[in-house]
């Protein structure tokens, strides 16, 4: 499989774009004439470096307002062309995208379109390189890529080809399987770019906008599978315009737009068996079956701390690890693992030495363990290993959100007895508080890296997404999205992003030095017993304001009695037309984790959003002020 990404897709100065290109694990790139433009060498001498890369050079782009020009302006168009190809020539490179006329004063008609391409044609024939045709999605002429084809198959010329790009064809709602009927050899390169759904002008959302396959709510799959019904071979390459990308990290983003490519093809080889296209062979993405254990990394001075708040929730302190300073604390399915072992460099100490207390490791069963690190390494994640001890288990793991760790788990009699291989059973006395399972995950990241995260839960886990909820904070906006399980959500994980440090979840970031779990989830089945089982255990809950429950009872008509219950469990409430969801917080612990408990009643399938600003509101007032040293 050929990959390829345009430069303008990532951020950085031109080397530097090109080393994170190659070092991601792409063939080919695109060279935007800017980028060219813009740094001062030769076209030999960046022939060269992209050489050096062990790249190949897969497009030379854009060339505007070609077909169709009135003269003398077409005279000129074609001056223009010839000099691009004298470029090209010393570039290394055999191919050059134009794109349908936007010029006020450009000419329609198919015929006229398709003379000017075969005259074209036979120029570029003498310089020994091809011409793809793109119809932009706000052309002036041409914006639909079938009258694109239609003007390259008059044009009738083995130079001039046509250039598919994802997004003017799904931006235009046009029925992707129209391109089955295209020949594949007559495709010249395929673009790729998704984008989220707007309704605004087509070119602003084009350049502002556009994001890597899988990250937005475009159907890339589907146009990939007309494309390679057609029997294409050619290059897959990326062309994505976003605001946000121009100033993330250029490695991070080379790593995703590969990531996107791999998991993108696999699906589409999946459902269109026979393509041409050499797609990597790879397990198919994981089902997800639950959050098996939550481990944290502390200092035995932290640690009574921690289990002391755990044991506020019913949890007990049922095992300890037979080699090295772990204890493992459970309830119902829940396994919480507390990790103070310093026995040789463990990722666990130096996770606690850069970001203190924090819940750095999670586990997840699978169906199959080994498969799903296959596919996991496949698209890019790093593997992780520890030098394991005589009868520890080497578990199958890799480094996910902030270099936190994710273990996968399956039935294999290895796997699965791993708690009483590994660890010695304490004497227990039971002290539940009918929390069941651990109902989902929050993890805080910069708003920039969600995407990253996003896309890498959807292309290693059988998951959706849920749509992105803007929660309000006095300091600022956090935005809010979950992937879940699909089709059934026993897994969930929510990500929230922050783009400063005013807001509570930008202020966890920095006291913790980078992105982490911030809360975890538990279920119960009945809150309210619940909630007089943990006021018995002397659990503290985060105090949630009269003013609250007052427009509670108001907004849901909800019975008096009802509302007094609530408010006198600190329990906070929402409800949809599926079913209601009940949740109560714990306060803060360390830089800002916190517990959660939640009871869904029926389908109900959210977080409680509209219950995070006053949530929020409550853990600011028991928040240290700022400049109070810690303690």
């Amino acid at each position: 499989m050929q990959t390829s990404i345009a430069t303008v897709s990532i951020s950085g100065e031109f080397p530097e774009k090109l080393a994170a290109i190659a070092k991601a694990g792409f063939t080919g790139v695109e060279i935007f004439e800017n980028d060219f433009l813009t740094y001062d060498a030769s076209p030999r001498e960046v022939a060269e470096m992209v050489k050096d890369h062990g790249l190949s050079i897969t497009l030379f782009q854009p060339f505007r307002d070609f077909e169709g020009m009135p003269e003398p302006q077409r005279k000129r168009t074609f001056e223009r062309a010839e000099r691009k190809f004298e470029i090209m020539g010393e570039l290394g490179t055999d191919l050059m995208l134009i794109c349908s006329n936007v010029s006020p004063i450009s000419l329609g008609g198919i015929d006229r379109a398709a003379d000017d391409f075969h005259e074209l044609g036979e120029l570029a024939a003498r310089h020994g390189v091809r011409v793809g045709y793109e119809a932009l999605a706000w052309g002036r002429h041409i914006n639909d890529h079938r009258d694109a084809w239609e003007i390259v198959r008059r044009a009738d010329h083995k130079n001039i080809g046509l250039i598919l790009d994802s997004f003017h064809t799904l931006s235009r709602k046009i029925d992707p399987n129209s391109i089955r009927a295209i020949p594949g050899d007559k495709i010249f390169i395929v673009q790729l770019a998704d984008a989220p759904l707007f309704d605004m002008d087509l070119l602003y959302w084009s350049r502002h906008f556009r994001n890597m396959p899988g990250e937005g709510d475009l159907p890339v799959v589907d146009f990939m599978r007309a494309v390679a019904a057609t029997g294409y071979n050619g290059p897959l390459s990326l062309e994505i315009f976003n605001d946000q990308f121009r100033g993330g990290s250029a490695k991070a983003l080379a790593e995703d737009g590969h990531r996107s490519l791999v998991n993108l093809m696999d699906r589409v080889r999946r459902l269109e068996p026979d393509i041409a296209i050499d797609v990597p062979v790879m397990p198919d993405r994981v089902t997800a079956q639950s959050v098996e254990f939550v481990e944290f990394a502390t200092s035995e001075d932290e640690k009574d701390n921690l289990a002391a708040l755990l044991s506020t929730l019913g949890f007990v302190r049922s095992a300890r690890h037979r080699n090295r300073a772990v204890e493992l604390y459970t309830q119902g399915n829940i396994r919480i693992v507390i990790n103070t072992d310093k026995s040789g460099d463990t990722f666990a100490d130096a996770s606690y030495t850069v970001h203190g207390t924090n819940a750095y490791a999670f586990g997840v069963k699978v169906d199959n363990a080994r498969e799903a690190l296959a596919r996991a390494t496949a698209l890019g994640a790093p593997a992780f290993s520890e030098e394991r001890q005589s009868g520890e288990v080497s578990v199958p793991a890799v480094q996910g959100v902030g270099n936190g760790v994710i273990y996968f788990l399956d039935e294999t009699p290895e796997l699965s007895g791993i708690w009483e291989r590994e660890f010695s059973a304490l004497p227990v006395e039971a002290s539940d508080a009918n929390l069941t399972r651990i109902d989902h995950l929050a993890q805080t990241t910069q708003y920039q890296e969600m995407l990253t995260w996003l896309l890498f839960y959807q292309s290693i886990f059988a998951v959706r997404r849920t749509p992105m909820v803007d929660v309000v904070d006095p300091g600022g906006l956090v935005r809010s999205q979950a992937i879940e399980g699909d089709p059934q959500p026993h897994f969930r994980v929510t990500m929230n992003g922050a783009d400063n440090r005013k807001t509570f979840a930008g202020k966890f970031l920095a006291e913790s030095f980078g992105t982490s779990i911030q809360h975890i989830a538990f279920a119960t089945d009945d809150i309210f017993a619940t909630a007089a089982r943990l006021n018995e255990l002397g659990f503290q809950a985060l105090p949630i304001s009269r003013n609250y429950y007052d427009d509670l009872e108001a907004r849901f008509g909800l019975e008096p009695d009802f509302a007094d219950a609530l408010r006198a469990a600190s329990i906070l409430y929402d409800r949809d037309e599926k079913g209601e969801y009940f949740q109560i917080y714990s306060r803060t612990f360390g830089e800002g984790f916190f517990f959660e408990i939640v009871e869904r009643r029926g389908d109900y399938a959210g977080y409680g959003a509209m219950n995070a600003p006053f949530r929020i509101a409550a853990q600011r007032r028991l928040a240290r002020p700022a400049g109070m040293p810690k303690r």
